[in-house]
């Protein structure tokens, strides 16, 4: 087992790393006999392991209740956060009630969203149970839904108070699941650790075998480095930032074609090779590492190219919106060279166009 620590004064929290713990996940929960708490999953995770998570839960004292929300990107709604607000008003649940996030990122962001907004604020838990949700959604605070102009419009930054993951949950992720968690892993490879990325590239098919040990390091390789930027950028103001790389043309890829359409990992992992090419015409980028990059993507089983159904034109409303434009003026994350990354200010968009154009063909 291995804990991380997210600094954040009073609002500090640990991240807790292990595997095959579920029948003793109550031990991991910071709540005592006698607390209320309300499970936020769907309906993918409710058969599989709802009716355990509530018994565990009431051998322990803890007083339980679960809602059960439809699974996908196309459900991370204001509608949603009605319905559920509207259950929680129904039951009587007040600012003492816990709210637990048990499933993907996308019930980690509504649950968090939730959290932060009912009776104007109650604590959360994060359990994520999918790679994506356990190298990155959970961690941080970050809470919100999608809007149907762009990607998590609306939102709060809420911090849990406390991330339990359990790498077992993986075993059940559909492949293509895993591999979209990839690309964020891939991600603090190249924004941040060099030689993290080359520990990917040598264990990336260890990884992909869901080789215990491997993922095990991996998870909590990605969440140390995580803790350290948010631990020193809480609301996202400085370098917190460059955890967006290729975000912002991820996002417009999600939200054109329709939330679900393209997991969340597969439109970074294009959104990555955007970026990629697009510090390479700045002059900042070399060849060889764009290789190195791609490669790994591929290797992962990660798309690299943009959907057909998109032209360049396509990403532009989404991308002039995204949370980084100021006055218009676009901003993109771009690395300089495998393990350094920095926001860049001003990017004419001529440029970004011909690159997203050329991008959609051959990259």
């Amino acid at each position: 087992m291995k804990k991380i620590n997210i600094s954040l004064g009073k609002r500090s929290y640990k991240i807790i790393i292990s595997s095959d713990r579920f029948n003793d996940i109550c031990s991991f929960l910071p709540l005592r006999p006698g607390d209320n708490a309300m499970i936020i999953t769907n309906q993918t995770l409710s058969p599989m392991y709802l009716n355990k998570f509530i018994s565990l839960m009431k051998k322990s004292k803890i007083e339980v209740d679960y809602i059960t929300i439809a699974d996908g990107e196309q459900y991370k709604t204001l509608e949603t956060i009605n319905y559920i607000i509207g259950i929680l008003l129904k039951r009587s649940h007040d600012r003492n009630t816990t709210l637990i996030s048990f499933g993907g990122g996308v019930i980690g962001d509504i649950t968090g969203f939730v959290a932060a907004i009912y009776q104007r604020g109650v604590r959360f838990i994060q359990i994520p149970t999918t790679l994506l949700a356990q190298v990155d959604a959970s961690v941080g605070g970050k809470t919100g839904v999608n809007h149907m102009l762009g990607k998590n419009m609306i939102g709060a930054f809420h911090q849990p108070i406390s991330v339990i993951i359990d790498t077992n949950f993986l075993l059940s992720l559909p492949p293509r699941e895993f591999s979209s968690g990839l690309a964020e892993v891939i991600k603090y490879g190249i924004i941040l650790d060099a030689s993290f990325f080359q520990w990917i590239e040598k264990n990336i098919d260890l990884l992909m075998a869901l080789n215990k040990d491997t993922i095990s390091y991996c998870i909590s390789k990605c969440c140390e480095l995580k803790a350290d930027i948010v631990s020193n950028d809480e609301y996202d103001f400085g370098r917190r930032s460059i955890l967006n790389l290729g975000h912002t043309f991820g996002h417009a890829i999600e939200a054109h074609m329709g939330y679900g359409s393209w997991l969340h990992g597969e439109a970074i992992s294009v959104g990555i090779v955007m970026a990629i090419r697009t510090s390479e015409r700045l002059g900042q980028f070399n060849t060889k590492d764009i290789n190195r990059i791609i490669n790994l993507l591929q290797r992962a089983k990660l798309p690299i190219y943009g959907p057909v159904e998109m032209m360049s034109k396509d990403y532009l409303p989404y991308m002039i919106r995204d949370k980084k434009v100021i006055s218009g003026k676009l901003k993109l994350i771009l690395p300089s060279s495998i393990g350094v990354a920095e926001v860049k200010n001003n990017i004419p968009y001529e440029l970004v166009l011909d690159v997203i154009n050329k991008c959609q063909n051959i990259c």
